[in-house]
């Protein structure tokens, strides 16, 4: 039974992570990534206290914008820095927080229902 969800063309689908690289929507990303529904670009934080509102200055900018941020902290869950929930949330953006491939599976859950988000993904090998 295939359980890929259906995406339309384009949509940067995560079909794989580990090695600090993912595998987006066919091609490989080496290091951590910001992903939006159509491109990924590569994200310069490599732990989760160098996460701040300022590192995802370009998730609030977005045009179209961004409703939710899926952030993917690491390999495993860790606490999510003072004052970046507040920070997003007055961009009007709403934090998710989990460990990287939760984000990775969540993203792809909320790509699949079209929604406006995008994940912040920290790299795991």
């Amino acid at each position: 039974m295939d359980i890929t969800p259906v995406v339309p063309a384009g949509r940067q689908l995560i079909q794989g992570y580990g090695a600090g690289k993912f595998r987006i929507a066919g091609q490989v990303h080496e290091g951590s990534v910001l992903v939006f529904a159509e491109r990924t670009v590569a994200w310069p934080v490599s732990e989760a206290a160098a996460i701040t509102p300022e590192s995802l200055a370009e998730i609030t900018a977005a045009e179209p914008g961004v409703d939710i941020l899926i952030v993917g902290c690491g390999a495993a869950f860790e606490p999510r820095p003072q004052g970046l929930m507040e920070g997003l949330k007055d961009a009007g953006v709403v934090l998710e927080w989990m460990d990287s491939g939760a984000a990775c599976r969540t993203f792809n859950v909320l790509l699949a229902e079209d929604r406006a988000a995008a994940a912040a993904l920290i790299a795991v090998d």
